[in-house]
């Protein structure tokens, strides 16, 4: 009853609305004297977050993970390598975590419909009542989303749920689904703020923008795509950070709020993230001075980020490293059986891990702009092919403005220019969980994966249903089970 336990569960935080993604819930109470006033609606939309932060969001075997495992560019470690052995499907201790994960995603629906349910009734504020319908439609939206792609066809619950009685609901189709997601992330975008006053951790107009971008390149619906993008890049709220050597790319990672921080979620010197101890040795305190390090996720050399990656690319030098800097002040290398690992998610270069993890960055509504008019234009025009020299020339640490001798040429067909927006989408979101969905979208998951000599079979592109949930969901039986579980 694990699953059916996590959607029925009725948990609401008590915290500020600017802190709900840097703590945990700190105190619970009972759904049957809750929606009274204005405090009960701000406390529900942010336990709704929290699930955005502290649970699928998280690394700590999590969705993070998962997307990290299947990117192609990492292998696991220890309980998670297995995640990363793709000709065949995924063990049972992995089905189990996929299993929570999707607990935790239903229960992060489960309270975003109490407050699209409940919160309606209440006499409050009338704009801070309409901004928190529209926060509860984006994080449905999102959630779905992450549904969606990872276990196709799933069940559609649009109420909330508070007892046994209500929890069937059969498999919908993958187009009912993406319907009611680009219907929530549509009445988001219409009302809420251009800037929320709560900060990066909270949902905006554009965050529900690139939301909306991201599902309709998804759907290959490249005119919306298109038009999103270019919205947000002409929106004047944001900015691309300047660089001239690798360690500027921490402006964009930090905590604080950046140029290019559309939203992310936040943490701070007393909730500090896990991400690190998946990426570092023990005995590296540069880069992991909390000492748990278990380096779980170790780069794939012969993949996309080996020797084809440019060494003049700063993101090369920011995103992975082969040696630190010792207490002594000695430059030590990495050992034989790891000599390289990733370096992108620390706050500073001495290793604080008080970083925001992006959700939406600027960057990325260039490279949608570019694929997206270039496939619904026929081949890319001068505008695409300038949107995605601009993010090349950046990483390499030109004027992002101006022609640089690391351009793109003219003259491109429709796919090699495809391949080109790809490639810089790899290097650009290493490790920002969107390389997976990438290769899914595209087509491009057998093709890459055989590059790297690795077998992948066609059952690991969905994931399993969990058990709990075929067995107490009575619309489901054994035989909507996913193929391969």
């Amino acid at each position: 009853m694990r699953n059916l336990i996590f959607l029925l569960l009725p948990i609401f935080v008590f915290t500020s609305c600017k802190d709900f993604l840097m703590e945990d819930p700190k105190s619970f109470i009972s759904a049957a004297n809750f929606y009274e006033n204005e405090s009960d609606a701000k406390a529900a939309i942010a336990g709704a977050y929290a699930s955005l932060g502290n649970e699928y969001y998280g690394p700590s075997l999590g969705m993070y993970a998962f997307m990290v495992l299947h990117s192609g560019a990492a292998d696991g470690r220890g309980s998670q390598a297995p995640i990363s052995i793709y000709d065949q499907v995924l063990n049972q201790v992995n089905i189990g975590r996929m299993g929570d994960l999707w607990g935790r995603m239903y229960t992060a629906i489960n309270r975003a419909n109490a407050v699209l349910d409940n919160v309606p009734d209440i006499e409050m504020n009338e704009a801070l009542k309409t901004r928190i319908l529209a926060e509860a439609h984006f994080l449905r939206a999102n959630t779905y989303f992450e549904l969606v792609r990872g276990w196709g066809p799933v069940p559609l619950r649009l109420t909330e749920t508070k007892g046994v009685d209500e929890v069937g609901a059969p498999r919908a189709s993958e187009d009912e689904v993406y319907a009611q997601i680009i219907s929530d992330a549509q009445a988001a975008e219409k009302d809420l703020p251009d800037v929320s006053p709560e900060g990066p951790g909270r949902a905006s107009r554009w965050a529900a923008k690139m939301l909306l971008a991201q599902v309709y390149l998804t759907r290959e619906q490249w005119g919306e795509a298109r038009g999103l993008a270019e919205e947000v890049i002409n929106s004047g709220q944001f900015s691309l950070v300047l660089v001239s050597e690798p360690n500027d790319f921490y402006q964009i990672f930090r905590s604080e709020t950046n140029s290019e921080d559309i939203m992310s979620v936040q943490h701070s010197s007393n909730s500090q993230s896990e991400i690190c101890n998946f990426l570092h040795r023990t005995n590296i305190p540069v880069y992991n001075p909390q000492g748990s390090g278990f380096f779980a996720w170790l780069p794939i050399q012969n993949s996309y980020i080996g020797d084809s990656w440019d060494d003049n690319d700063l993101r090369k030098e920011f995103n992975l490293y082969t040696e630190y800097v010792d207490e002594n002040g000695e430059v030590v290398p990495l050992p034989e059986a790891t000599p390289i690992l990733f370096k992108k998610f620390i706050d500073t270069p001495d290793g604080m891990q008080t970083f925001g993890v992006p959700i939406f960055r600027y960057t990325e509504a260039f490279l949608i702009y570019a694929e997206a008019a270039s496939q619904a234009e026929g081949g890319p025009s001068a505008l695409a092919l300038e949107r995605l020299n601009t993010i090349k020339r950046r990483g390499y640490g030109y004027d992002p403005f101006s022609p640089s001798p690391v351009d793109y040429s003219a003259g491109m067909s429709q796919a090699e220019f495809r391949d080109a927006v790809l490639k810089e989408r790899d290097y650009e979101f290493l490790l920002e969980r969107r390389r997976w969905w990438d290769l899914k979208r595209t087509g491009k998951v057998m093709e890459y994966f055989e590059s790297i000599g690795r077998t992948f079979i066609s059952e690991r592109l969905l994931w399993p249903l969990p058990e709990n949930e075929i067995n107490t969901n009575p619309a489901l039986g054994p035989e909507d089970q996913n193929p391969g579980y």
